[in-house]
């Protein structure tokens, strides 16, 4: 069991936030006369103390919301704590959503020490149930459900839709079919062709918000702007072949065209990412293949394959 150490608030984003005695979390938007709360993912965010007393330790003269966060905890290593997770503190209810996260412009701690600890030990949450937390209050980690929803991203690839010259039906077609299948779908993009850019929120989901399978649509082809597998295969670890080629052999029966699709799937860390074809004919002809055997693959890949059956 742990404890809250600080809590600390700020009126403006990309400053350091001040302590305060108490803070009222509110459901579904973060800490009230927060710069940070609002309708998103990264509601409240938190920092181990133990973690600001090592940087501490190497000549750094900060203090508590230095770097922006707004709980201090005390007695978690906070960076290892999986996305799901639920943690108590005082009255209040938050759910952990993300691990780390991007360093667009360089603070002034990071100016002073070449570092900065809160982009890889900062962790983000949203609230789950309101209650007001102060310093002292009892911070308590209660383990993910084995039986929650699987999480999805969903990822357009298309020039065209990304500069609003195209509708995107493929993308909103995927999220519609996955969230009636029962995933949550975190989170939707539609990005231009650009290998980079989709490399760097391959890692981003998987790393950082650890969704349990990302899906793309668009980029699979012959063009010279199709990079979407070139992508895929630079950010996993492993690859899942067979999925990819269950799709392409369940397509030819409907049409000889698809042996022209260079679609790939993956494994990052914990996350598969699969590629789809950028038709939503083709998306939902897709899913009817795979949807129905891939909870099982995803159940293994997080550890918690046929405890629900068991139960």
């Amino acid at each position: 069991m742990g404890k809250i150490t600080a809590v600390c608030i700020s009126k403006k984003r990309g400053t350091k936030k001040n302590m305060v005695q108490s803070a009222y979390l509110r459901e579904g938007w973060g800490i009230e006369g927060d710069a940070h709360a609002g309708d998103w993912h990264r509601q409240v965010s938190l920092l181990s103390v133990e973690k600001i007393e090592a940087f501490r330790e190497k000549g750094a003269e900060v203090d508590f919301g230095d770097f922006g966060e707004n709980l201090v905890v005390e007695g978690y290593d906070l960076r290892t704590v999986p996305v799901g997770t639920k943690l108590r503190v005082g009255e209040a209810l938050l759910e952990i959503t993300q691990i780390g996260k991007e360093c667009h412009s360089h603070c002034e701690i990071y100016k002073a020490m070449g570092d900065c600890i809160m982009p890889r030990e900062g962790i983000f949450a949203k609230v789950l149930k309101s209650g007001t937390a102060c310093p002292g209050d009892e911070a308590v980690l209660l383990p993910a459900e084995p039986c929650r929803p699987f999480t999805a991203a969903a990822i357009t690839m298309s020039d065209k839709g990304a500069a609003g010259e195209r509708e995107d039906k493929s993308g909103v077609l995927l999220k519609e079919l996955l969230a009636g299948h029962g995933y949550e779908v975190v989170e939707t993009l539609l990005l231009a062709d650009d290998q980079p850019l989709l490399e760097h929120h391959l890692r981003r989901l998987a790393d950082q918000r650890q969704v349990n399978v990302i899906f793309t649509t668009g980029g699979t082809g012959f063009s010279r702007r199709d990079i979407t597998p070139e992508a895929t295969l630079a950010v996993c670890d492993r690859m899942a072949d067979g999925i990819a080629q269950a799709i392409r052999q369940y397509s030819l029966a409907i049409t000889g065209r698809a042996m022209l699709s260079r679609a790939v799937s993956g494994i990052r860390g914990g996350t598969l990412i699969v590629n789809l074809p950028g038709s939503p004919k083709a998306v939902r002809e897709s899913l009817e293949c795979i949807l129905p055997h891939l909870g099982h693959g995803l159940g293994i890949l997080r550890g918690t394959d046929g405890e629900c059956g068991q139960a």
